[in-house]
């Protein structure tokens, strides 16, 4: 008997501002590019793609492409969603 499977959305699970901004630090300790952007994906699909598109000026259109598996958005554009987001990049030393 095969193993049914179902679509998985980290999106569903992104419900607090808190839970947002730990996937976003787990997501960059990846240090994984394509995986970075995913996770940004979610989580603006959590908040609302066309508020969060709005609030970084951007159209959604151009945000749903930017973030796309085969996107590959400016770090400008990376920025202004993650303000839109209500979060700021920081950075601390490695260890």
């Amino acid at each position: 008997m095969p193993l049914e499977t179902f679509p998985y959305d980290s999106a569903e699970y992104l419900d607090s501002d808190e839970a947002i901004a730990v996937y976003l630090d787990e997501a960059f300790l990846t240090q994984d590019p394509a995986f970075i952007t995913h996770a940004i994906g979610g989580a603006a699909r959590a908040r609302g793609m066309t508020q969060i598109a709005k609030d970084a000026g951007l159209s959604r259109e151009s945000l749903y492409k930017a973030l796309s598996d085969t996107g590959n958005p400016e770090f400008a554009t990376v920025l202004r969603v993650l303000q839109a987001l209500g979060l700021r990049m920081t950075t601390v030393a490695a260890a």
